[in-house]
């Protein structure tokens, strides 16, 4: 079974985790920014969770199976 590709515009992370864009990817660059993807099961199938984390700084996205972020968490 293939890999799903996710993806989320780093301006939306970087404004959740409150940093500007370019510090933001230069942190991921660098391995500063730890991420957590999730698979749904049940209910949530086809649904993923990305939580990114750096320091005490939490950002959280549900993406929708047709790639839209449903909703977003800090």
């Amino acid at each position: 079974m293939a890999k799903p590709s996710i993806e989320i515009d780093g301006a939306i992370v970087a404004r959740a985790l409150d940093l500007d864009v370019e510090q933001f990817r230069r942190w991921m660059d660098h391995g500063k920014i730890a991420v957590l993807c999730e698979r749904g099961t049940g209910e949530d199938q086809g649904r993923y969770r990305a939580s990114f984390y750096h320091g005490r700084r939490r950002a959280r996205f549900v993406i929708e199976p047709d790639g839209r972020i449903q909703a977003e968490d800090r």
